[in-house]
């Protein structure tokens, strides 16, 4: 198994830069996810890795090899794309095999390698097949046979479900998970699609603009977002936001001036503009009466069966709260309010995170009231 070693990568096309100064480190055997909306330079990145696009300043390492001027295929990495990119003449048979033959490997040994990973992805009923006889979850199994009979250093992954349904999406991921754990080659997968970032990913790479805003593990970066781009690329419904500034105590209050969270407060100067974040999940039901208790005034509900997702007006901004379907729900109006350790709060003038100095909260926890929040969001 190899790494991956990215520093200081540049890719500029004329005038325009793609990708601005990335540096990224990728362990052997691990399974990296690059997500972002479309032009922030996810697959221009994974096309300098293929070698399928120039550098225009900056390293790639893979193992202990800078691969800057090494040609697409001295490089040990293959590739699976989005439109699968099979050989419509070809059989199943020929198009995975097809890698070998070209490299002089023998009629029994390709015959056997082809059994074997049609074997893993479930394709022995349709090595006579042409891909014009397959379904689309079917192509792309040959797809990533074509890639994984060359037992590459890495797996390099472009958007490869972005044209399959929904369900043969599900069934798609999973494969590709069975098969990193089965196989362990270091893999890069770029996505647009948070659900695939989040179920696959053993580290998340979120870019935006040729830039990385974060990277972690999926379950962090959703719980803490570094920057507001983050937070509201990442969930779905996506995140409510609510403007406003700190107050004298340090506590959060909307451009109205309703107070925003009371239990919460940030060692910033008074009048800083800030941005509240606030998951649909996380919202909760609340007195009138309570110090922190917003409005909410519901203009639509939606049901999904499981859940039901309510959209309303709080703080004089549209949010969105989510509640089990089979919740009750106050009789409108009611209020809602923003638990202290689910709140999240950006800077407007860097779109960056910035976490509560203290949590105030009931004397359950030692006896103590008011807590240092670094502590209390490490429990």
């Amino acid at each position: 198994m190899d790494g991956i070693e990215i520093s200081a990568l540049h890719k500029i096309y004329g005038k325009t830069p793609a990708v601005r100064g990335v540096n990224l480190s990728i362990e052997p055997g691990e399974f990296v996810v690059i997500l972002g909306p479309s032009g922030c330079g996810k697959s221009t990145l994974l096309r300098m890795i293929a070698g399928l696009e120039d550098i225009t300043s900056g390293t790639i390492s893979i193992g202990d090899t800078i691969v800057n001027q090494v040609e697409p295929g001295g490089r040990g990495c293959a590739m699976v794309f989005q439109n699968y990119a099979l050989y419509p003449h070809m059989t199943v048979a020929e198009n995975i095999g097809y890698a070998p033959k070209v490299a002089g490997v023998s009629k029994l040994e390709r015959h056997a390698r082809v059994a074997d990973v049609a074997a893993m992805l479930g394709l022995q009923g349709l090595l006579d097949r042409r891909p014009g006889q397959l379904s689309g979850g079917q192509r792309q199994r040959v797809a990533m046979g074509r890639a994984m009979i060359r037992a590459p250093r890495v797996f390099l992954f472009d958007e490869p479900l972005s044209n399959l349904d929904a369900k043969l999406r599900i069934q798609m991921r999973l494969e590709i998970k069975r098969l990193h754990r089965e196989l362990k080659t270091t893999s890069i997968f770029v996505t647009h699609d948070q659900m695939e970032a989040m179920t696959l990913a053993d580290k998340l790479v979120v870019m935006n603009g040729g830039l990385i805003e974060q990277v972690g593990a999926p379950t962090d970066i959703y719980h803490r977002p570094a920057t507001r781009f983050v937070a509201d690329f990442l969930g779905s419904p996506p995140m409510n936001f609510i403007p406003g500034r700190i107050g004298a105590e340090g506590r959060a209050v909307a451009n109205n001036g309703l107070l925003l969270c009371a239990d919460a407060f940030w060692e910033l100067a008074p009048n800083t503009e800030i941005v509240i974040g606030i998951r649909p999940a996380a919202l909760q039901i609340s007195d009138f009466k309570a110090l922190g208790g917003l409005p909410f005034d519901i203009e639509m509900q939606e049901d999904l069966g499981t859940e039901l997702h309510i959209h309303g007006v709080a703080a004089s901004q549209r949010v969105t709260m989510v509640r089990p379907a089979d919740s009750p729900l106050p009789t409108d109006p009611f209020a809602v309010s923003i638990p202290a350790r689910a709140i999240h709060l950006f800077r407007v003038s860097d779109g960056k995170r910035v976490d509560p100095h203290v949590i105030n909260l009931p004397e359950t926890l030692n006896g103590d009231s008011r807590w240092n929040a670094k502590q209390l969001l490490s429990i």
